[in-house]
């Protein structure tokens, strides 16, 4: 499962857009279900135009056949916003809870609450991969608007190309 989240921001308020997850059929061979993230990312990319990508960085995870699934799915998503000229920022899960919640070791339900108020949500976003997708989206919005503000020479907070 693959989440996403897009946000906007104006006059202060930060919204958002559409959120959710691509789900691949387990039975289905990898090179198929990279497909299909491909092609459903690429969707969202056409339809909603975003003025950038930002993306989780893997982080040590105990199960290597995760890690590998995980990076597959990573690597497609930054082709995919390469393909469609999009600047590509990547935070590290500390970096994100930092930005959202203030405290870098946050529990994933602490994270969950303050993308829920930063948004205005009725409700808890779910599932959890749009939710922590929702955070990175949060994440990176605050490191635009913070290299803004100090005159960072960088387009977008995070970017590399």
């Amino acid at each position: 499962t693959t989440g996403y989240g897009l946000i906007r921001s104006e006059a202060g308020r930060v919204m958002a857009i559409t959120y959710g997850t691509i789900v691949t059929p387990a039975q289905l061979e990898m090179p198929l279900r990279l497909n299909q993230i491909y092609e459903e990312l690429q969707d969202l990319l056409m339809e909603y135009k975003p003025d950038a990508v930002a993306v989780e960085e893997i982080f040590y995870h105990r199960n290597s056949k995760t890690v590998i699934t995980v990076a597959q799915s990573r690597g497609v998503i930054l082709m995919t916003a390469a393909n469609a000229g999009m600047p590509v920022a990547e935070y590290t899960p500390l970096q994100v809870k930092q930005a959202v919640v203030g405290y870098g070791k946050a529990e994933k339900k602490q994270v969950q609450l303050m993308v829920q108020k930063i948004l205005g949500l009725q409700q808890l976003p779910r599932p959890d991969d749009a939710a922590d997708a929702l955070a990175v989206a949060i994440c990176h919005l605050h490191s635009y608007r913070l290299s803004f503000l100090t005159g960072s020479s960088a387009t977008k907070a995070g970017e590399k190309r």
